[in-house]
């Protein structure tokens, strides 16, 4: 094993030092294929149904089959930089990248904190690697979300009108019921949302997190079209859904999406403005941030617990920041002779 005594020796000095450091890492336990251990990560990981299908879903196309055989401990910050560099090039999405990188970040970061650990640290450590800054979505204005309320199928118009006024996601927005509606308050409470899996199957399950559980106030002006739905379109039980389909089923996106596209048509929107009814959402919250709702606000309003994604409607807009330019103008003028 060794060439030398004195290299026995030395081998010997630095493992009893390394034990008495409490890092001393058996060299068998990092052999396990990194395949076999991210299939027991996933497995043990509380998951949603849809976040834990999307997991296995990346990792069966993007990690699997490129480091899926690498023993652990021979998976290096060279390694990944390579894998990374690879399936960029290989044409898949940047988003997509980014989230099987963060996907193996934490699977060796659970390595590296296991008892015994299996690796000495994470190899996963290419800044901004796990980054996806997703290009900013159009928004649409108040005459284009009113004239697709009107051109849509009768029976979703309220469902524009609350994706833009109340900024819910579709999922949030088919799972209603007529009991998280209250009129004499005007207001609207999301308990639970619909996801739709890769086998077509839906159910409903608790929002992405505790904040999606929210109350959300619904202008009064829109107490004539939802007094309105619930008369043309809800039963009477309290569990009626809110949204239902034409033959009575829960919408599925890809058969709104082409209800959608022809509203889209017939309200005139250009279909070079690519705008999708989650646009909505992000229009309805860059107006409440206008409306000069604060940052805790919007994220209680779009059911965010983490001030990242409500950050980007806080933004200033050209049209704000041409006001704020007339008055500094004006006070310009005012003081020059």
């Amino acid at each position: 094993m060794f060439a030398t005594k004195r290299g026995a020796e030395r081998w010997l000095v630095e493992t009893e030092a390394e034990i008495l450091r409490g890092e001393w890492l058996d060299p068998d336990a990092g052999k396990i294929p990194l395949g076999d251990y991210l299939d027991q990560w996933i497995k043990e990981r509380d998951l949603k149904a849809r976040t834990r299908e999307e997991y296995e879903r990346i990792a069966r196309l993007h990690i699997r089959p490129q480091l899926g055989k690498r023993p652990l401990n021979e998976v290096t910050s060279a390694v990944i930089r390579t894998w990374r560099s690879d399936r960029l090039a290989a044409g898949v999405g940047r988003s997509t990248v980014a989230k099987a990188y963060r996907i193996l970040h934490a699977v060796f970061g659970t390595a590296a904190d296991d008892e015994p650990p299996l690796i000495r640290r994470n190899p996963c450590r290419l800044k901004g690697a796990g980054s996806d800054k997703s290009d900013e979505r159009p928004t649409a204005t108040l005459d284009q979300v009113l004239a697709l309320a009107d051109a849509i199928q009768p029976r979703y118009r309220l469902l524009v009108l609350l994706a833009a006024f109340a900024q819910l996601r579709f999922g949030e927005l088919v799972a209603l019921r007529r009991r998280n509606i209250d009129l004499a308050r005007m207001e609207l409470r999301v308990q639970r949302a619909t996801a739709e899996m890769e086998d077509g199957t839906q159910l409903d399950d608790d929002p992405k997190s505790e904040a999606g559980k929210r109350p959300i106030t619904l202008p009064r002006a829109l107490r004539v079209d939802i007094e309105a739905h619930l008369h043309n379109y809800v039963g009477a039980s309290d569990d009626a859904r809110l949204f239902i389909g034409p033959q009575g089923g829960i919408p599925r996106r890809r058969n709104f999406n082409r209800v959608w596209k022809r509203a889209m048509c017939d309200a005139g929107v250009p279909a070079g403005a690519d705008l999708h009814l989650h646009d909505l959402r992000h229009t309805g919250s860059t107006w409440s941030a206008q409306s000069g709702a604060t940052l805790k606000e919007v994220m209680a309003r779009i059911g965010h617990s983490s001030p990242r994604a409500a950050m980007i409607y806080q933004h200033a807009t050209r049209d704000r920041d041409q006001a704020i330019a007339d008055a500094l103008d004006a006070l310009i003028t005012e003081r020059r002779p």
